[in-house]
């Protein structure tokens, strides 16, 4: 074998070696992000608990190394977000004449809860509206849901306005008597309607200022490079106070108060979260959500989500986009906020305020 039969087989060995390199690189580039093993594991020390905190660096820790979290070239402070004011919870009647049409009703004698229990309805709608019946607790000096053991003179039935499907119709008010109607019937009671044109028109102007102040803000959080695996958003997630949801795909950001609604709410495709081997699965973007109405604005959700989406896009290497995969850049937020600001003082100033009670029924 001459030597230049001998070059040519080395020269292809080499660069059949080089081949299987770089696809074994590329291969390895671009799979899926996996969570990482929890640091110190197997150690003797007993486990601290951490604060959420950016790439595992803890939020309250002095000596955590490393620079702070930017959002486009605005600084993010994760201190800002500690001991937000806590909305109380609101204690106030489940129906209201701001946003439902009531009947009140009278009952020829007292009536016990049991027997006001067995006369509702089967059910609790009337066409897409909720529908409620209440007593009045003389004792408590409150209308409240008939309860076991009490008895009730004074009833009142409603049905609201308006929701997110629509404006009460002329059909649902009718199927709202019919069921008031039934429940009276079979109680001895009386009823006495509103005016159902007068309450429809009330739900048309009521429907129209619901739809131009309801907001709800998504934006996108999408990989530059290699994709993300269920467990490595999880994980990262996890480290600024997301929960997983009750839906597969879903992880929630909870309010400070009990039995609140969720302040954030972080989705990625469900399918990817249900697969055989979700270490596999590749997620190439996340949606981080603010359903501006059900969340209280003394818990800063926007700001949260801003600090949020920037602490994520550092730790997975990704970039903040809109809806349609757009990248924003960091002028659009502040405008935003503005914008937000607006909108909460046009809900306190019609007794709609978001993260009360009945903007959390109206905007629903």
């Amino acid at each position: 074998m001459s030597n230049f039969q001998l070059g040519l087989i080395l020269a292809g060995a080499l660069v059949l070696v080089a081949v299987v390199a770089y696809n074994a690189w590329t291969t390895y580039r671009n799979a899926p992000k996996r969570a990482r093993p929890p640091e110190g594991e197997g150690a003797q020390e007993p486990a601290v608990r951490q604060e959420p905190a950016f790439d595992g660096a803890g939020l309250g820790s002095p000596a955590a190394a490393g620079p702070e979290p930017h959002f486009e070239g605005h600084a993010v402070d994760p201190g800002d977000a500690i001991d937000l004011p806590v909305p109380h919870a609101e204690r106030r009647s489940g129906l209201d004449p701001l946003i439902d049409a009531i009947a009140p009703i009278v009952a020829e004698q007292q009536v016990s809860g049991d027997a006001a229990l067995a006369a509702m309805p089967p059910t609790r709608r009337a066409g897409s509206k909720p529908f409620a019946i209440e007593g009045f607790n003389e004792a408590a000096q409150q209308w409240e849901t008939p309860q076991p053991g009490q008895r009730y003179l004074h009833f009142q039935a409603g049905v609201q306005l308006a929701n997110r499907l629509g404006a009460l119709n002329e059909i649902e008010f009718s199927e709202f008597v019919m069921k008031t109607q039934g429940f009276a019937d079979a109680i001895n009671a009386t009823p006495d309607f509103p005016d159902m044109l007068q309450e429809v028109a009330r739900a048309r102007e009521l429907d129209q200022f619901a739809s131009d102040h309801d907001a709800q803000l998504a934006f996108m959080l999408r990989a530059r490079q290699a994709a993300w695996s269920p467990g490595y958003v999880q994980q990262n997630a996890a480290r600024l106070g997301l929960v997983a949801g009750a839906i597969p795909g879903r992880l929630v950001l909870p309010a400070s108060g009990a039995g609140l609604p969720p302040m954030l709410t972080l989705t990625y495709d469900a399918q990817a979260a249900m697969s055989d081997d979700p270490e596999q699965s590749a997620v190439r973007d996340i949606l981080l959500s603010l359903d501006v109405a059900q969340v209280h604005r003394g818990e800063q959700p926007f700001k949260r989500l801003r600090e949020i989406a920037a602490a994520l896009c550092q730790a997975m290497d990704g970039v903040l986009c809109d809806q349609n995969g757009t990248p924003l850049p960091a002028m659009t937020m502040e405008p935003i906020a503005a914008d937000l600001e607006l909108l909460y003082d046009k809900l306190d100033s019609r007794e709609l305020s978001a993260g009360s009670a009945l903007a959390r029924r109206l905007f629903s």
